[in-house]
């Protein structure tokens, strides 16, 4: 054993003892020994016999020994060869010499060729571009990134402009803003995510006493309210943004007078058990309209033209319910012969609004991207948007 382990390096010497064993051989003490030394010499004859043949044609090798040395990784590999022979035909045959001229076919087009100017002479090489090739394994986007800036591109044509702002917000302008009462089920910690660093969040007593009034009885927007009582504490919790429109009444807060036509598409978090339609990252397409005289109409055909370009020319709205729109609609495009829901649409309630100094109507929408890439792409998993699957990433359509 001592002699093997100095001729071999030791990951080859391991494998050869189990492979010794296979045939016959044992170890003891340190030493090799057989039953039938004759045997195990002609096994080890004929291996070492069928890899000198190699390489060489496979039906010209025993089965037993290819499938023996198939079964070891990296041991041999196959490689398939084709061949091809041409013949002239009657035809050709027949052809005499002085008709026959030889020319250079080109199949590049380089810029050496067109600056020379002999590309006005030259016999071009035809191509056959029905036949099959291979992919070119070229870098790509991601097709959700593909998909979010085909609607960026979307917006940008519609002229809405873009924000950007920070995942970490306050429960206060997470929900409070919007009318969510502080006892909705979307504030429990089983559907949030409370941060411990920041845990809290000031606000200005100024904005927090207002949502107080509005929470508590509608304050002058002739709402009653919610009742009850209104918590400044729950107000300034840290949190990961359940959804956009927080970023986009911050922004109201800060133009309550500007007319504006904004969109954002980015993440949100929400306690979701992960399964074939849920996670709990994911990104939303959310937009507003402020402006003087907005309504319902202006509403549904924005909506319409918006999925018109994404390739959706059939939507329909329905009537729904949320908590910081009246009226309130949901969105629906056609879909092989289905009419699925893509999201949520309405006009902000004047609790929303007022307390805010906003005068002009506010439109707003907001719906799922990954629910609509995959519509996009024909995919019945969600989770396979995030999967490290090389091979379906390359066989993706161009968004």
């Amino acid at each position: 054993m001592a002699t093997l382990q100095q001729s071999f390096e030791r990951h080859e010497a391991g494998p050869g003892v189990g492979l010794l064993k296979r045939i016959g051989v044992t170890l003891e003490g340190g030493k090799f020994s057989t039953d039938n030394p004759d045997k195990v010499s002609e096994i080890i004859s004929k291996r070492s016999e069928f890899l000198s043949r190699l390489p060489a044609k496979v039906e010209s090798l025993e089965t037993e020994m290819l499938e023996h040395f198939k079964g070891r990784r990296g041991f041999i590999e196959s490689q398939d060869t084709t061949t091809r022979t041409w013949k002239i035909t009657v035809q050709g045959s027949s052809v005499t010499s002085d008709l026959l001229i030889e020319k250079e076919m080109v199949s590049e087009i380089t810029p050496e060729l067109l600056q020379s100017d002999n590309w006005r002479d030259a016999e071009f090489r035809a191509f056959d571009v029905t036949l099959e090739s291979s992919t070119p394994r070229t870098g790509r986007s991601h097709p959700m990134q593909a998909l979010i800036e085909r609607i960026r591109n979307i917006f940008l044509e519609m002229g809405f402009s873009e924000l950007v702002e920070d995942y970490v917000q306050t429960a206060g302008w997470n929900m409070d803003a919007l009318f969510i009462p502080q006892d909705h089920p979307a504030r429990e910690m089983q559907d949030t995510f409370y941060l411990d660093n920041p845990s809290k969040i000031e606000l200005s007593d100024d904005v927090m006493d207002l949502w107080s009034k509005i929470h508590i009885d509608g304050g002058d927007t002739g709402s009653l309210g919610w009742g009850g009582k209104f918590s400044k504490d729950i107000s300034q919790k840290g949190l990961l943004r359940t959804h956009t429109t927080v970023n986009t009444i911050q922004y109201l807060a800060e133009n309550p007078s500007k007319p504006c036509r904004m969109f954002t598409v980015d993440r949100v978090f929400r306690k979701e058990a992960i399964d074939r339609t849920h996670l709990p990252e994911f990104h939303q397409i959310e937009g507003i309209i402020m402006e003087e005289g907005a309504n319902l109409q202006m509403l549904v055909t924005t909506l319409k033209t918006f999925y018109e370009k994404m390739g959706y020319p059939e939507v329909r709205v329905r009537p729904a319910y949320f908590p910081y729109t009246e009226p309130s609609l949901e969105i629906e495009v056609k879909w092989r012969g289905k009419w699925l829901e893509l999201g949520g649409a309405g006009i902000f309630r004047p609790e929303v609004t007022e307390p805010l100094g906003i005068n002009h109507p506010v439109l707003a929408w907001g719906m799922g991207l990954e629910r609509l890439a995959m519509l996009v792409l024909g995919l019945d998993d969600i989770r396979q948007l995030y999967i490290s699957d090389l091979e379906w990433l390359r066989n993706q359509p161009i968004i």
